[in-house]
This record gives structure tokens, sequence and C-alpha cells, in this order.
């Protein structure tokens, strides 16, 4: 996708600044990417090829919740880097249900895969904020150790 059509779904990111990081892949989406998976994408619905690691598949926030806290997250204050940490954040929409899912990296900046396009390196979570067709809101952010 060009830079100019991710600036118009999510109108704050050229001012929060960012950077394509790849090329369009279909193989994986937002979810897989913050869990640091690249072979299939994760939602929980049950339509092959979609995978979601725990029972029952439900799109929800507390579902997206339990999820991650299978894989080491725990809930936290707030996406401030902590050097021993690796930390996600999952938006919501005004419904409270999930739309997208940011992964930090160690310099502080966050990672996401949009849809079907490119996975960005974005400065701020705001960047991906606002109104469908942007992400919404984050309506939780998750850390573990680094291992």
């Amino acid at each position: 996708m060009s830079p100019v059509i991710l600036e118009l779904v999510f109108p704050h990111l050229r001012d929060a600044g960012y950077r394509i990081e790849s090329p369009k892949n279909t193989q994986y989406n937002c979810v897989a990417w913050a869990a640091g998976v690249t072979d299939r994408p994760w939602w929980p619905i049950d339509d092959p090829p979609y995978y979601w690691p725990i029972s029952p598949r439900v799109e929800s926030l507390s579902a997206f919740i339990a999820a991650f806290e299978g894989f080491g997250y725990e809930i936290c204050d707030d996406s401030t880097l902590e050097i021993c940490f690796e930390k996600v954040a999952i938006y919501v929409d005004e419904d409270e249900d999930p739309t997208h899912m940011a992964r930090q990296l160690p310099s502080g900046k966050w990672t996401s895969k949009c849809g079907d396009w490119e996975d960005i390196v974005h400065n701020t979570l705001d960047a991906l904020a606002g109104p469908y067709p942007a992400y919404g809101t984050v309506g939780c952010i998750m850390k573990r150790p680094i291992s």
C-alpha cells in the first residue's frame, strides 16, 4: 500500500512518524506479528487459515488478554519502554472489540502489520488510533520479561 493510502486510513500516522518495513504480505496479520509469528494469521474465528491459541474462540478484549497471558504477558499500566520487558498493545473499537495489535521494539517504537499491507514502525501508539477505518483506541497494554 502506498504511504498516501496508509496516511488516509491512519490520519495521525504522518505526524507521529513512521516507516514502511516490508512489502505487502498476506501470510500473517497484526496479531500474529505481535506474537512474533509470520507463518499464518491469528484471529479467534474458526476459519482456516486463522489460528487461535486458546478455546473458545471469542472476539473480545478479554479473550485477547487471555491468549497473550498464555505466552507470559500480563496487563501493565502504560506503554513506557521498560528495558527488561517486551510489550504489546491491543486496540479496540467503540464497542471494546479488538481491532489490531502492535508490538514494542527495543527502541521504544512500535511495529504493526497493517492488515494485508506492510509491516510498519511507528513512533507512537496514537499513530494508528482514530475512528474506523483506523484502529480505535488502545484498550490494553501487556508486558512480559525478555527471555
